[in-house]
């Protein structure tokens, strides 16, 4: 079965403007789109949504969701145990709030220093999250990459962020340029190839890490730096770099 954005987000309790936000910032794309330019979404879209809103929820940030779920090491059944276990601790933490207030109200000012803040620590929830973002995020990309970076010194990591900040500031020189010229392409395929001294970078996941340039604000402030708005131009460069190369 097929949904509109407006039945998804009917269904899902969401706005339709949430919807073509996860579709803009590559979170969740729509399974395909009609030659009338209208999105629509299928039952995998929307058991994504389900995990998507499950994140938020315990209050995950749209950039770590978008890293979650994208993974290609990602386990949704996995995902939802720890889900699970993690919303029972929520609940744990609500009720015992609860609790405090009552014996509070109860106690007119006569409580014990210790009953006073019961259910305001994070601690364990946090630590439980932190595992879990672990194993979510324990991909073949990560791997690689620490597998060839291991031996690398100081010197080698300055030799490589003089490469990519001098590529950088070329991309911004560029961006007066059409994003489809034979020069603008020429640069994202640099920029590809630098990605690739990390890990093995699919065009998918070169897709991917363009909406992260626009999704995390970090990504966002260093392109712009050099050029305010570098960071939108090269998410569209490199959307038509990966689009050429898609039947490879």
């Amino acid at each position: 079965m097929k949904y509109t954005v407006h039945q998804l987000a009917k269904i899902a309790g969401v706005t339709t403007r949430t919807l073509h936000y996860y579709d803009e910032i590559g979170l969740l794309r729509p399974s395909f789109v009609e030659s009338n330019s209208y999105r629509y979404y299928e039952e995998k879209e929307l058991a994504k949504l389900q995990q998507i809103l499950f994140f938020r929820e315990l209050e995950f940030s749209l950039v770590e969701i978008i890293k979650i779920v994208n993974s290609s090491g990602y386990n949704a059944k996995a995902a939802l145990n720890d889900q699970k276990k993690l919303l029972e601790m929520k609940r744990v933490k609500i009720d015992t709030l609860l609790m405090t207030i009552d014996k509070t109200l109860k106690g007119g000012g006569f409580m014990k220093n210790d009953d006073l803040f019961n259910g305001f620590s994070d601690y364990e929830m946090n630590k439980y999250k932190e595992e879990a973002k672990k194993r979510w995020g324990n991909t073949d990309a990560y791997k690689q990459s620490m597998q060839r970076t291991k031996n690398w010194t100081k010197a080698d990591y300055k030799k490589i962020q003089a490469k990519t900040e001098t590529l950088t500031k070329k991309l911004a020189g560029a961006m007066d340029l059409d994003i489809k010229s034979p020069q603008v392409q020429e640069l994202v395929a640099q920029h590809h190839k630098g990605i690739e001294v990390f890990y093995d970078c699919s065009y998918a996941i070169y897709r991917g890490l363009a909406d992260m340039y626009v999704a995390d604000p970090r990504f966002t402030a260093y392109y712009d730096k050099h050029k305010p708005g570098l960071a939108k131009w090269l998410q569209k460069a490199i959307h038509y770099y990966c689009d050429q190369h898609k039947d490879e």
